[in-house]
């Protein structure tokens, strides 16, 4: 893709990506993720219920060819990476982009607990809180704490009775924290908002210089490069290009 076709994405469009993404990452590629935002009722699409997926359509009005640009953008930005699987191509979430998708899904359980008690929901099932990733649920418990609000209780104490020993440990203390109106920290949550906001602004492509494993000299291992060799699944080349062509002559005789 050439970056000089596509502006810079807002941080809005970066949070909806990376939302789409988080529903197929290590297990679908660049094609699927645009069909989930341009909300394509292919087969696929419905049979992994991809269409539930809250931003699922959220670039319904641009073509698949303008979807994927965007997505080829965050690629090139250090927001989403292709791994390989066997010979297919995966999306998956580079540290950056972890980073934002952790703070919208928190925010995202954040604001169903909030709806939950504009209903009156009494006792949800909180199983699938069971098994997420770590850091994501800390942070929630965080903003639960940042948010005060003792009407959460009810729902931490479900909670902490199906989860395992050292979340409910962190359960018990965001209890305490509520029952007890301590106060946070407000420089911790402006440090976070400060790193999200940093995050965001991702990493322009650079190209950058590698040392040589075969001569020891340096050399340049451009922008192009790079794209190519995400592409194809490969590593960074361990040798100038002098040296690898003088090996495929060596290997050819």
């Amino acid at each position: 893709m050439n970056n000089e076709t596509i502006n810079h994405l807002s941080s809005e469009e970066i949070k909806v990506v990376l939302r789409a993404a988080d529903e197929i990452i290590a297990r679908g590629g660049r094609t699927l993720l645009a069909k989930i935002l341009k909300g394509s009722r292919e087969k696929k699409v419905l049979e992994l219920e991809l269409d539930k997926c809250p931003v699922y359509g959220a670039f319904r009005s641009e073509t698949l060819e303008e979807i994927t640009k965007k997505i080829d953008w965050m690629i090139d930005y250090d927001f989403l990476a292709i791994e390989y699987s066997g010979k297919l191509p995966m999306i998956v979430f580079t540290d950056r982009g972890w980073q934002i998708e952790a703070d919208q899904r928190a925010d995202e359980f954040l604001i169903e607990w909030e709806q939950w008690l504009n209903e009156g929901k009494i006792d949800p099932d909180m199983s699938y809180l069971k098994d997420r990733n770590r850091e994501m649920i800390l942070l929630f418990l965080d903003k639960i704490k940042e948010s005060g609000n003792k009407q959460f209780i009810p729902y931490l104490e479900l909670w902490e009775k199906i989860d395992y020993k050292k979340v409910r440990a962190e359960i018990r203390t965001t209890i305490k924290i509520l029952e007890l109106d301590e106060k946070i920290e407000q420089q911790s949550m402006n440090t976070r908002v400060e790193s999200i906001n940093k995050a965001l602004e991702g990493l322009a492509p650079q190209d950058f210089l590698l040392k040589c494993w075969e001569c020891g000299d340096r050399f340049t291992f451009t922008v192009e490069e790079q794209k190519l060799y995400r592409q194809k699944g490969f590593v960074h080349p361990k040798r100038c290009k002098s040296c690898r062509r003088k090996k495929r002559y060596e290997d050819y005789y």
